[in-house]
């Protein structure tokens, strides 16, 4: 079973849809709402990729 959800941008960055769409697989499998997100970021300050446990993360 996997311990986290990870997204990725298909062309490079994150966009809106594809965070929408990390949030509600998130949600569906149940990750609670107040674990912290860990997230790649580009030179320029946009998303690579974001990651949060599925478990409670007090980390």
């Amino acid at each position: 079973m996997p311990t986290s959800i990870r997204a990725t941008g298909e062309a490079k960055d994150l966009t809106l849809d594809e965070l929408a769409q990390f949030v509600e697989d998130a949600r569906k499998a149940g990750v609670p709402g107040d674990n912290p997100l860990r997230a790649e970021l580009s030179m320029s300050g946009k998303i690579k990729e974001i990651e949060v446990a599925i478990g409670v993360d007090r980390s």
